[in-house]
């Protein structure tokens, strides 16, 4: 009889559960049972870790052989327990002294011919394993340096399961033909499978594109609602005839947001984990993501889901950062509809037979839309041909409940003939607005350190009107509008946040009756005669 156990990680979404995986050897007809409700791909580790133990020039016991997953309850997932469940048999059948895997965590899968393969959600594994105690794990060793971002935790990366096996049993640790870097690297390739979300239209910053805010010819009034939703974190709805700049504006938004703090690059990292987008080479994601899905996206796509247990969707892929909607009326409705809770919590919950699953999705959301099928509604010209009803229904179908959480709603205009042509009319650089941005997230920071908040956009309603006020008689236009039902509640506690994102920028310790005006006018679409200029915004 041989007994002996380690430990490894099951995800649900991007939290963990820690797992100890057991193995027994009994006197009998030698057979590989697995136990502990694993999934198809689990439940194929008998013959992945049968195979590897074998090519790593290790005898497999022919005994009855029982591998337990504890606790049973837990549903698992993946091929990541391979590595525990290859040791727990080699401790079992006493290859490894069992007392030397006790307090190990190994995560990773096993090929055929012992090498250690990476897996999605090595951060949010390790990081589980860090919050129950443990500061030991195990993982491949091209997964090391993300494991490594977890403070506190002793990494160890191992290319094949005969490194581990010498490891752990004091022996010579064996040297491994160096992969070939001039070819793709077969170890990467489950972590980027065709059609799980590796192409949707997700990147780090369009910056880096050369995508500058000064290439955009006139708008001012939408250059300032860019400016007031990086500087706030608040949702903004663009639209204009085609061609007039929607999508320059939305695609330049990510470069003018400040680099993340390293608790938001965890969670960024740890959700492109899950879902195998983490760039090549680069463990920790520490610029604002931009997701712009197609507007054929399913509602599993844009909010998760997915077969048994669910996948992020784009609101968790650009947690902390930019969700573009471009031509949002093409979306479905009920997709639409969909993004109203995370909108309103930061996180995502979905339901699913096999469990649970909670994400992320604290984003800055942006909408661009043509006024009506054409594309040329307005109302100081009749280049329309769309009959009236046709633009009503068209409009209609962004739901008014979703509309009234954008807190940012501005008409982009045709550019004109003399916009276009005009010599040095160039606007600021992106790199000018970041400055701006970054000293408005400051001020923002400074006044809410003793809070949970780290934006004007993510204060509750109550506990702005009571801690954080505008000046004496600044919100008394704004409070008429709600009397008049041009403004609901929620409506009105976010043109509060909105006037302290302009007041931030501006340079005001309180918001004044300018910046209450400004922010009325970019909510209402209604000109309230102040300049849409904020500072230097010229």
């Amino acid at each position: 009889m041989g007994f002996a156990r380690t430990c490894s990680v099951a995800l649900v979404g991007v939290e963990g559960v820690v797992v100890e995986v057991q193995a027994d050897l009994e006197p009998g007809v030698a057979a590989f049972t697995l136990v502990g409700l694993p999934d198809k791909s689990l439940s194929e580790s008998r013959d992945r870790v049968r195979a590897a133990v074998v090519n790593s020039g290790t005898a497999w016991p022919s005994k009855k052989l029982t591998v337990g997953l504890s606790p049973a309850s837990v549903p698992k997932a993946g091929s990541g327990f391979d590595l525990a469940v290859a040791c727990a048999i080699l401790g079992a059948a006493e290859r490894i002294d069992p007392r030397v895997m006790v307090d190990l965590v190994m995560i990773g899968e096993l090929g055929l011919d012992g090498r250690v393969r990476p897996v999605r959600g090595i951060l949010p594994a390790v990081i589980a394993a860090a919050d129950a105690g443990y500061d030991q794990v195990v993982v491949p060793e091209c997964a090391a340096a993300e494991a490594s971002l977890v403070p506190g935790v002793s990494v160890l990366g191992v290319r094949s399961l005969r490194q581990l096996i010498a490891v752990l049993a004091d022996e010579p640790v064996p040297d491994e033909e160096p992969d070939d870097l001039s070819r793709p690297d077969p170890l990467m390739a489950g972590l980027r499978v065709p059609g799980t979300g590796a192409a949707t239209g997700m990147h780090a910053s369009p910056h880096d594109q050369g995508h500058d805010l000064a290439d955009v010819v006139g708008q001012l009034s939408a250059r300032t609602a860019v400016e007031v939703a990086a500087a706030g974190g608040h949702h903004l709805f663009l639209e204009g005839p085609p061609g007039a700049g929607k999508t320059m504006l939305a695609e330049r938004l990510p470069a003018i947001l400040p680099a993340l703090g390293r608790q938001e690059s965890l969670e960024v990292t740890a959700v492109h984990s899950v879902a195998g987008l983490l760039p090549a080479g680069k463990p920790m994601i520490d610029t604002a993501p931009y997701c712009a899905p197609h507007h054929s996206a399913t509602m599993q796509a844009l909010v998760g889901g997915g077969h048994g247990i669910a996948r992020p969707g784009a609101v968790s892929l650009a947690h902390r950062g930019v969700l573009f909607l471009d031509e949002t009326p093409e979306f479905s409705g009920q997709a639409l509809d969909a993004l109203r809770q995370p909108l309103e919590s930061g996180h995502v919950v979905i339901a699913r037979s096999a469990g649970v699953v909670r994400f992320p999705a604290r984003f800055l959301m942006v909408l661009a839309a043509n006024p009506c099928p054409c594309g040329r509604f307005t109302l100081t010209d009749d280049f329309c041909e769309c009959p009236p009803s046709v633009i009503r229904r068209y409009q209609a179908r962004l739901s008014g409940p979703l509309l009234d959480r954008v807190d940012l709603r501005v008409q982009v205009d045709r550019v004109t003939r003399a916009q276009l042509t005009e010599r040095g009319a160039r606007g600021e650089s992106t790199a000018t607005v970041a400055d701006r941005v970054g000293a408005a997230r400051e001020r923002a920071a400074a006044r809410l350190g003793d809070t949970p908040w780290r934006s004007n956009s993510e204060i509750p309603g109550r506990e702005l009107r009571s801690r954080w006020h505008a000046e004496r008689g600044a919100m008394d236009e704004a409070e008429r509008g709600l009397e008049r039902g041009v403004l609901t509640a929620r409506g009105l506690d976010r043109v509060l946040r909105v006037a302290w994102s302009v007041a931030d920028l501006a340079g005001h310790d309180r918001p004044d009756a300018t910046d209450v005006a400004l922010a009325l006018q970019l909510r209402t679409g209604v000109p309230r005669g102040v300049p849409m200029a904020i500072g230097g915004s010229r």
